[in-house]
């Protein structure tokens, strides 16, 4: 599965919480800068992974190939709201298998999230994309991942052998920026 590029997209508060405690991403933690970069990034995806809470809600949402990682069912199935998604339970199929199932044998695949799907690809993204929010708190959200808030999102990624690369500031008037973690071979 080597010509697949994994790469994970997400952004947080300075807390790393990507949704309030309700689970929803709130309004504070939408940037029109960020939400262009995403939409750049997603557009030239050739395949989306995310969990069942997860979705963009773009308008190109509906042309792209996905696969939903799903307990309701027992390995591989069709979704049988979007023709272009295939749901996938971890416990009976590999990644692989659900990938060849979606028809992706090669390209870039899109990790958004939530945050146990984030966490299955942490030792196998060749770049997580970190948007922070720093003057957006969430007290008692939903972190990123595993370990948040004991942890912050850039130890995690660290620890996974990730390295941070120059940080690219996406909506000045709230200083929100975007840094590639690597995995540096």
């Amino acid at each position: 599965m080597s010509q697949l590029r994994i790469d994970g997209y997400v952004i947080v508060s300075a807390d790393g919480m990507l949704a309030d405690a309700g689970r929803v991403m709130p309004n504070e933690l939408k940037f029109e800068g960020d939400k262009r970069f995403f939409t750049a990034a997603l557009d030239s995806a050739d395949l989306i992974v995310h969990g069942r809470n997860s979705y963009e809600d773009q308008p190109n949402s509906p042309k792209r190939k996905r696969i939903i990682v799903t307990r309701s069912v027992g390995a591989l199935a069709p979704d049988p709201s979007n023709p272009r998604a295939t749901l996938w339970n971890p416990a009976g199929a590999s990644f692989e298998a659900a990938c060849e199932r979606a028809g992706v044998r090669a390209g870039t695949v899109a990790v958004i999230g939530g945050p146990d799907v984030f966490e299955m690809f942490m030792d196998r993204y060749d770049t997580f994309w970190l948007s922070l929010a720093p003057r957006v708190k969430l007290p008692g959200g939903e972190p990123c991942f595993p370990g948040v808030p004991a942890r912050t999102p850039q130890a995690i990624l660290s620890a996974h052998g990730l390295t941070a690369g120059a940080a690219e500031i996406l909506d000045s008037a709230d200083d929100v920026s975007v840094t590639p973690w690597r995995r540096i071979a």
